[in-house]
C-alpha cells in the first residue's frame, strides 16, 4: 500500500490573489468596491459582537436574496487563481507517485464551499470544507450550515488524520483512535496558508511533525505578514504565491516528499 501524504491549503490570497467575492459578486450585490462590503460585515460584528465569519455570511445572505445556490457555484468561474495553480496537482501527484507516495489535497478554508466548487480546480481535492449554507427548495439561502473560522479550521486536521470526512460524524471524530489507525499522520501533511487566520493550523501541524509554508502574493504587507509568520515559527517555509513548474514552493514540496519516501524506505529495516 503507497504511504499517503495530504497537501491542505486555505483559498483565499492561498490559491488566490484575493478574497473569492471579490472577482464578480459583491459587484452582483450592489457593491461598489470591496472595501464597503467587509466595512459592514465589521460594524454588524461589533455592534452586536457577532463572530466575523457569521457576519460576513449574514450580510452575504441580506444582499444575495435573490442569487440562488446554482448561481453562487457558477460564480467561482470569476475566480482567478495563482501562476501554476491549474498545473500544480498534475504535477506534484507525479512526481510523489515516482516516490511510491500518493497525494491527496484537501482545501479547508472560511470561504464559500459553493463558490470553491465553481472553480476549474474543484475536482482536484478530495474534501473541500468551506462555508456552507442551507437553501431551500428553489435553491435560496436560509441559513448558515457550516460555518469554519480560524480555530474551526483545526476540527478539518483532525477529520484528515482519522479519515472521518462526514462533517456530521462527531462520534467516530472524537473517539479515541490508535496511532496506527489514523488515516493520514499529521506528520504527513503538507499546510499552506497565507496569513494571522491560519495561525491555529499551522501550528497544529507543526506541533505534530507537519510542514507549514506561509504564501504570498507580490504585495510588500503580504511578504512582511508571511515573513511574520516564518520568524515566529508558525510556517516552517515562506515562499511566494507560484506554483509553476521550478517554483520555490514545487522545490519545497518535491523536498518533503523526498524525506517522507526516505524516511517510508528506512522505516522497513527498523
Amino acid at each position: 500500500m503507497k504511504t499517503k501524504m495530504a497537501l491542505i491549503y486555505d483559498f483565499d490570497k492561498t490559491l488566490s490573489p484575493r478574497d473569492m467575492q471579490e472577482f464578480h459578486l459583491f459587484e452582483r450585490l450592489g457593491y461598489n468596491c470591496a472595501e464597503d462590503f467587509w466595512s459592514d460585515c465589521d460594524k454588524l460584528a461589533k455592534a452586536h459582537n457577532i463572530d466575523g465569519i457569521l457576519a460576513y455570511m449574514y450580510q452575504m445572505a441580506l444582499s444575495a436574496k435573490d442569487i440562488t445556490r446554482n448561481e453562487l457555484i457558477k460564480e467561482g468561474q470569476y475566480i482567478e487563481l495563482f501562476k501554476g495553480v491549474k498545473s500544480w496537482f498534475s504535477r506534484i501527484n507525479a512526481y510523489a507517485k515516482d516516490k511510491d507516495i500518493k497525494l491527496e489535497h484537501y482545501i479547508i478554508s472560511s470561504g464559500l464551499k459553493d463558490m470553491i466548487l465553481g472553480t476549474s480546480i474543484a475536482k482536484e481535492f478530495k474534501r473541500i470544507y468551506a462555508c456552507s449554507y442551507y437553501y431551500d427548495a428553489k435553491g435560496h439561502i436560509l441559513w448558515p450550515a457550516r460555518v469554519i473560522n480560524y480555530t474551526v479550521k483545526t476540527q478539518y486536521l483532525f477529520r484528515i488524520n482519522k479519515g472521518v470526512f462526514l462533517e456530521t460524524n462527531d462520534i467516530d471524530l472524537n473517539r479515541s483512535t490508535r496511532d496506527e489507525d489514523k488515516y493520514i499522520p499529521l506528520n504527513r501533511m503538507i499546510y499552506f496558508g497565507d496569513g494571522l487566520t491560519d495561525v491555529p493550523s499551522m501550528k497544529v501541524v507543526s506541533d505534530n511533525g507537519g510542514t507549514t509554508i506561509a504564501v504570498f502574493k507580490d504585495d510588500e504587507g503580504a511578504k512582511l505578514l508571511a515573513k511574520d509568520l516564518y520568524e515566529n515559527k508558525r510556517a516552517m517555509f515562506m515562499a511566494r504565491a507560484d506554483y509553476s513548474k521550478n517554483s520555490r514552493i514545487e522545490k519545497i514540496v518535491q523536498g518533503i516528499i523526498d524525506n517522507v519516501a526516505s524516511d517510508c524506505h528506512l522505516d522497513k529495516y527498523r
